[in-house]
């Protein structure tokens, strides 16, 4: 190999290009003075689940979501955050609760509450969505290839209620900022080659998933920008890197990830906080 794929493949691996990102994101227009509350919703990622010293996911203060609000609170130091969101949360229980408890019922409901209540004072909504639908289809060592199929089936009609009723209580004017998916199975890599070809068959399904987002979030009737976190952790590419010997996916993962952590810590499927912050940039990048 060419000294200059080495050098290419050693910037794939650090391409997450944090200061540059602080400064793309600082130099955008500063958010409406009138504007004061940033509400996330989501899964466990928008809670900042990580685990804790005995192993057990905790919701923290380092989730993409507090570290989003950090750099939005560079523009608007009196903005608020109001975070929603629920581990384990699926699409049909955003919509219809059961998980998580709130007021009004459900997640979706208390979002549609909070947003009727404070028209034209959020100046922005995130949104995780997605993922539990497909994590009991997969672990470590199996993916259920038919139960993956059937979530995405899922994921395609409660998705765009929850969207529907997310904008229209939002209004036209506030922005919406969605991500598609990290792949934390790539870790199975490390387990050798039956390891490897679950890696390789996770990272395809996980591009057919982040596809089907991109479609749904997109619709003009939704208006919802994507934050492409794929992208950020590299999770299709399997490109080797020398020296580490180990594909650029494999390890971008074990940085940002609990997953190639040892017991009691891992192998956990979260962020830790710098994969949290990498999370947290590429939505920033999007709203400027």
């Amino acid at each position: 190999m060419r000294k200059g794929q080495h050098m290419k493949q050693r910037r794939a691996v650090v391409r997450w290009s944090l200061v540059l990102g602080l400064l793309v994101f600082l130099a955008s227009p500063a958010l409406a003075a009138s504007h004061r509350f940033y509400l996330s919703l989501g899964t466990s990622l928008a809670a900042g689940v990580e685990p804790d010293r005995a192993g057990n996911d905790a919701p923290t203060n380092e989730g993409y979501a507090d570290q989003l609000h950090q750099l939005l609170k560079a523009r608007d130091r009196k903005l608020q955050l109001v975070k929603l969101g629920c581990p384990g949360e699926t699409t049909a229980t955003m919509i219809s609760g059961g998980i998580c408890p709130y007021d009004a019922g459900s997640q979706l409901d208390q979002a549609v509450a909070f947003l009727q209540a404070n028209r034209g004072a959020v100046s922005l909504v995130t949104i995780d969505m997605g993922a539990n639908d497909l994590l009991s289809c997969a672990d470590s060592d199996d993916i259920d290839v038919a139960c993956i199929f059937d979530a995405f089936t899922s994921v395609a009609v409660n998705l765009p209620t929850i969207l529907t009723q997310l904008r229209a209580a939002a209004g036209p004017s506030t922005p919406i900022v969605a991500m598609n998916y990290y792949n934390p199975f790539v870790a199975a890599w490390l387990q050798g080659p039956a390891g490897e070809a679950l890696a390789s068959q996770s990272a395809d399904l996980l591009a057919q998933f982040n596809g089907l987002l991109g479609e749904i979030y997109t619709d003009p009737s939704f208006a919802v920008r994507v934050g492409d976190v794929a992208r950020a952790f590299h999770a299709y590419d399997f490109r080797m890197v020398p020296v580490i010997g180990l594909p650029v996916n494999v390890v971008l993962v074990c940085q940002g990830t609990w997953m190639c952590t040892p017991p009691p810590l891992g192998p956990d499927i979260h962020p830790n906080r710098l994969g949290y912050f990498v999370i947290a940039l590429t939505l920033a990048a999007v709203l400027k």
